[in-house]
């Protein structure tokens, strides 16, 4: 009888309550093209279909083990410590169960080890929206070329790639540093990437896609997963609390110095993420909130503060600040070029976000505004402010907009001005002209029907979300900008029967649920228009492609 093949590489993959996806992951990798591996299964006590599945996936292939906890951890990394513990191979890969390897995966990763003397190897994570199937990689610019690293410090950047996924380490790498994935707490991810950054000695990237990772956008709040759980407070307690372990981490091990890069990462991606939900938070979580973040930004480094667009540095002023309310208003212009509602200017010609002079030096400092140049950049270039304050039903599929613009800087002349709504659900865009009078110096208020109906759709019909613009003309140029919707409005869907009837679409008029709030339409095709959309368009025979390029 022959002995089995050791394998060159254990690939663990985690799952709790997930038996319908588990195959999927699973044969992500059997079909690997480097054969010589393990499959770990490394069940958190599921209570569902799990353990017959993954039983009967071991039975049907003599390289998967499967291993299940007594007891549910309520993480990743009780899991995947277990399987490293029985793992045979000298290298070790992670896999979640609803995620995939591509076909080269290993190999890649496994050449890259084999290539020189490296303590792990990671490659690209392919980013899969499983409603659209878009594609886009993670952190494209640290992955896109291959290097070697001889530590950390040779590029800090890395930090913000801090997934242990995508990766392939080295066995005794992990056993001479006895490093673990901590347990017990969330976001461990997080502090095992930093420690293994930090220990490694060498590691190399590859541009190579060594990982699928499947997200399901702005999923509800009871079924997503820990890092989209943003408007759970214990969630960004648990982000806060691994944060002080790195920093804990850093100091012991030697490597103070890469505090600033480790600030500025949180500050850019961690804090960043909770900024953007911030319109979409009441009174009581947002003091909530700062009681808990501001505590830990104080310790943060000045330089991680100054690496940062100035937006994202008026949110965390005004909420180290405390100025809860219009840290909401200020996050709505995060990426974004949208203005403030107010500009103030001090003795010295300084400007600052807000309606008043900020009293501390440190405010003064995040707070200012001037090198924008709010009032001497291009017309086109300005950044206004658009704000829906009223919503009425109009006739058949329209809508009554009472539409207010900010204008900070005083850069638009005294008088009505001339704006105009614009969309384009398809090729052809759709304008409706309207008239901002002035209600005060900065600000312009006007109405202005929206109606869907009116807009000229493809004959195959428009399935997507588009976001209205504001236009204004002012001295021959003219400049666009966001429509931000009230955040709390019910949404409002309407059958329309574009071309009488031929082309029938639901319209729903709702304000965008996450982000800035603008102010979206949703199209979607219904009864013939949806059924056409569904069928393969057969192929034109040659003779018609040739008529086609003889008349071009």
């Amino acid at each position: 009888m022959s002995t089995p093949q050791a394998p060159d590489v254990t690939v663990t993959v985690i799952v709790h309550n997930d038996a319908e996806r588990l195959p999927r992951a699973v044969e992500s990798v059997r079909r690997q093209t480097h054969r010589a591996l393990e499959i770990v299964i490394s069940d958190d006590h599921s209570t569902d279909d799990t353990p017959r599945v993954a039983r009967h996936l071991a039975a049907a292939d003599p390289r998967i083990r499967y291993l299940r906890l007594p007891e549910n951890s309520g993480g990743c990394s009780a899991p995947r410590n277990r399987a490293l513990e029985i793992a045979r191979a000298p290298y070790l890969m992670f896999l979640d169960s609803d995620d995939e390897l591509p076909p080269e995966s290993v190999a890649a990763l496994l050449a890259a080890h084999r290539e020189r003397d490296i303590d792990f190897a990671m490659g690209a994570v392919r980013r899969i929206r499983v409603d659209t199937g878009h594609r886009s990689t993670w952190m494209p610019h640290l992955v896109a070329e291959r290097r070697t690293l001889e530590g950390i410090e040779d590029d800090p950047r890395l930090f913000f790639e801090h997934l242990a996924t995508g990766k392939m380490y080295a066995r005794a790498f992990l056993d001479r540093h006895d490093l673990r994935f901590p347990e017990g707490i969330h976001y461990e991810d997080q502090l095992f990437s930093a420690q293994a950054y930090c220990l490694a000695k060498r590691f190399t990237v590859v541009p190579e896609p060594v990982y699928h990772w499947y997200i399901a956008p702005y999923a509800d709040s009871r079924s997503a997963s820990i890092s989209n759980q943003r408007h759970l407070l214990t969630n960004v307690a648990d982000r806060i609390h691994v944060q002080r372990l790195i920093d804990t981490f850093l100091v012991e091990s030697g490597h103070a110095a890469l505090r600033e890069d480790k600030d500025h990462k949180f500050l850019k991606h961690d804090f960043r993420m909770y900024a953007g939900d911030l319109p979409h938070r009441d009174e009581e979580w947002l003091t909530a909130f700062a009681d808990l973040v501001n505590p830990y930004l104080e310790t943060l480094s000045p330089g991680a503060y100054a690496r940062l667009p100035r937006s994202e540095r008026v949110v965390l002023q005004l909420i180290r600040d405390r100025r809860l309310s219009e840290a909401r208003i200020a996050a709505r212009d995060l990426g974004h070029p949208v203005a403030p509602r107010r500009l103030t200017t001090d003795a010295d010609g300084r400007t600052y976000w807000g309606d008043r002079v900020p009293e501390s030096i440190e405010a003064r400092r995040e707070l200012d505004l001037t090198d924008l140049e709010p009032d001497t950049r291009p017309f086109s270039a300005t950044p206004f402010r658009h704000e829906i304050t009223e919503i009425a039903q109009g006739p058949g599929a329209s809508v009554d907009l009472t539409v207010r613009t900010y204008d900070p800087a005083l850069r638009l002349p005294v008088g009505p001005q001339r704006a105009s709504l614009v969309i384009a659900p398809g090729r052809h865009r759709l304008t409706v002209p309207f008239r901002l009078s002035p209600v005060r110096p900065g600000v312009f208020e006007g109405r202005v029907r929206l109606d869907p109906a009116a807009a000229h759709l493809p004959l195959s019909g428009f399935a997507g979300v588009r976001h209205p613009l504001v236009r204004l003309s002012c001295g021959g140029q003219n400049n666009r900008g966001l429509l931000l919707a009230p955040l709390d409005f019910p949404p409002r869907t309407t059958r329309v029967p574009y071309r009488s009837g031929a082309t029938p679409h639901r319209v729903t008029i709702e304000p965008e649920g996450h982000g800035p709030g603008r102010l979206q339409l949703r199209w979607t095709p219904t009864g013939i228009t949806a059924a056409l959309r569904h069928l393969p368009h057969p192929p034109l025979p040659k003779a018609t492609h040739l008529a086609t390029a003889a008349l071009r």
